[in-house]
């Protein structure tokens, strides 16, 4: 998923007339965009009518039935029409994801940047982080998409030329071995391939390379964006139409493999869920470590001197991946008003579910990169993404506080107006003999603000004490705390 976005190349060697770089630039950049369009211009998109279910996807259960009626084909006589109506349904609706979906990525998006690739176009472009195992999908829905129609065809029309195992075992066949599976490698990578899409939109080349895609008649003005998120939706909607051929069923032994099936694949679903968490949380701890800087010790506190010679001792390992543990949560975040001795400091607070982290916001000597904070850093508070778009960074003003070592208390209105500070609450740090040994007096923007951050670190504070107990508890009689680790 960690991929470094996209940067334009600063080490390219600079022309003999400094003073021409600028035209020799611009005239680059109109002849790879015309050589760009000259070779989609030679693609040609297929025809999708070429599969045999094409004309059918838009039809109801009665229109096919009418049909199969004028082509004098022997009609299996029966009872529940409404099951027959809800087979049919999810058959069409994977018609529709296959044709409108999957194929449009596949035969439109994915084989144009293949034939610009093919002349020495968009050769950076990484074809498998943006689509992912599209080419699997595509097979997985094509094949029960086939094997669906050919079941009906056999069990309601006794259709002699199409054999086919029961319904039952169909379902069971494709959605175990085949759709679940493929669906979830894709789901995982799909938070990876927005970023990356967002990033690469940035360039002319590719931008105008997605914009004569999107104009295809097959896209239906949807955009790139539109159709990658189709197999989420898919997935989540298989549950519903196995659902309701479960209640239209009168088969008892078919009502149990179907139900069977639709368990498993909400089974599939929340592990799936589960598994995004995790990776959209060490995604966001991981930005949260690119923007983070923390200081030596005795940069941190000029108290402490520590000779030259000796600062190799003082080496913090672990302080990259302190963010990075599995099971820490972040809880709440925000930016406040630090009131000092001589001046007001501007930090940014993230409060963990074992420890609060103050820092402070810098801001970079060097001019920030052209690209969105948005883009390179998705996964940050909107107040954090706004630090980073002005060129600043956070960085650590002392040590984690933890839960169990801090104190936190509201500053009444009387030392509020004497000192002239407005919506101020304390926050102390306490050693394990109960003495202070660091003190921060914060401001928040409002009322309402400075209580939310009162109530969310004495939630907090409470939390970790009731955890800190029943793990110690547990640890004393015997029983092993279970792991929140996927």
């Amino acid at each position: 998923m960690y991929h470094t976005p996209w940067l334009p190349n600063n080490d390219a060697k600079k022309p003999k007339w400094p003073f021409s770089k600028k035209a020799s630039f611009i005239k680059g950049k109109q002849k790879q965009g015309c050589d760009l369009e000259n070779c989609l211009s030679t693609f040609k998109v297929p025809d999708f009518s070429e599969y045999d279910f094409y004309s059918i996807k838009d039809k109801t259960w009665d229109e096919f039935r009418s049909i199969q009626t004028i082509e004098n084909k022997h009609i299996v006589s029966s009872s529940n029409s409404k099951r027959q109506a809800s087979i049919w349904e999810l058959f069409t609706s994977e018609c529709t994801y296959f044709l409108e979906h999957l194929l449009v990525i596949k035969m439109i998006f994915y084989h144009a940047l293949k034939h610009l690739q093919n002349n020495d176009l968009l050769l950076d472009v990484d074809s498998v982080r943006l689509f992912a195992n599209l080419e699997e999908l595509n097979q997985a829905s094509l094949n029960f998409a086939t094997g669906l129609f050919n079941a009906i065809k056999s069990i309601e029309f006794g259709s002699t030329t199409s054999f086919s195992l029961p319904l039952g075992d169909i379902l069971a066949k494709y959605f175990k071995d085949n759709i679940c599976l493929s669906h979830q490698i894709y789901c995982l990578n799909y938070t990876s391939a927005i970023i990356y899409l967002e990033t690469l939109k940035q360039r002319e080349d590719f931008a105008a390379y997605i914009k004569w895609c999107e104009q295809q008649e097959h896209c239906r003005r949807l955009h790139l964006t539109d159709l990658l998120v189709a197999p989420l939706h898919r997935l989540t909607r298989y549950p519903l139409l196995l659902k309701n051929i479960w209640k239209k069923s009168n088969d008892a032994a078919e009502k149990v493999s179907i139900y069977s099936m639709k368990e498993k694949v909400e089974g599939y679903i929340r592990d799936l869920e589960g598994k995004v968490k995790w990776l959209d949380k060490s995604q966001k701890f991981k930005q949260l470590q690119d923007v983070i800087v923390w200081p030596c010790l005795w940069e941190r506190d000029k108290r402490f001197f520590i000779p030259e010679g000796l600062k190799h001792y003082f080496k913090d390992s672990n302080v990259e991946t302190i963010l990075s543990s599995p099971n820490r949560q972040l809880l709440y975040e925000g930016r406040l008003t630090l009131t000092e001795s001589t001046r007001l400091l501007d930090v940014y607070l993230l409060l963990f579910d074992d420890f609060l982290l103050i820092t402070k916001i810098k801001r970079h000597k060097r001019k920030s990169s052209t690209i969105e904070a948005s883009t390179m850093y998705p996964s940050l508070h909107p107040e954090l993404q706004s630090i980073m778009k002005e060129g600043g960074y956070c960085k650590v003003l002392d040590q984690p506080i933890p839960l169990d070592r801090l104190t936190i208390k509201s500053i009444d209105l009387f030392h509020v107006t004497v000192y002239g500070m407005k919506h101020a609450f304390l926050i102390q740090h306490e050693n394990r003999y109960k003495q202070c040994i660091a003190a921060f007096i914060l401001q928040a923007n409002s009322e309402s603000a400075k209580k939310m951050w009162i109530s969310q670190i004495e939630t907090a504070i409470s939390c970790y004490s009731e955890v800190y107990e029943s793990n110690r508890s547990s640890l004393l009689f015997g029983h092993p705390v279970e792991s929140a680790e996927i």
